[in-house]
C-alpha cells in the first residue's frame, strides 16, 4: 500500500492518549510513515472502518506496531492512528524474515 497521496494525520482526545499508552510519542509514530515499513489489512475489520497495521523502525531502530486509518479531510486523506506500541523480540524476528 502506497501511503504517498496523504496529507498528514488526524490527532485528537480520543487517539493521542490511546497511542501513547505504551510510550509510543505522536511524533515517533508519525516519523514511522516517513520511512521504508510494512504495511497491510487489519486482520480483525470493523464494519465502521477499514482499518490498517503497519510495522516500521522509529530514529533509535526500535520496531513499532502501528494500527491505524484513513480519514478524509478538506485538504485529503490523513492517517488516524489508532493504537501503537513496541514490538516483542519475537514479533521483530518474524517481521525481518518477512
Amino acid at each position: 500500500m502506497k501511503l504517498d497521496h496523504v496529507t498528514g494525520f488526524d490527532w485528537d482526545r480520543g487517539n493521542c492518549p490511546k497511542c501513547g499508552k505504551h510510550g509510543v510519542s505522536q511524533k515517533e509514530i508519525e516519523a514511522i510513515f516517513l520511512h521504508p515499513m510494512m504495511v497491510g489489512p487489519d486482520p480483525y475489520p470493523l464494519e465502521l472502518e477499514r482499518r490498517f497495521n503497519a510495522v516500521g523502525y522509529n530514529e533509535a531502530g526500535r520496531a513499532v506496531f502501528v494500527v491505524f486509518t484513513l480519514r478524509q479531510s478538506e485538504m485529503g486523506p490523513l492517517i488516524r492512528p489508532v493504537s501503537a506500541r513496541y514490538l516483542h523480540r519475537k514479533e521483530v524476528e518474524r517481521y525481518e524474515r518477512r
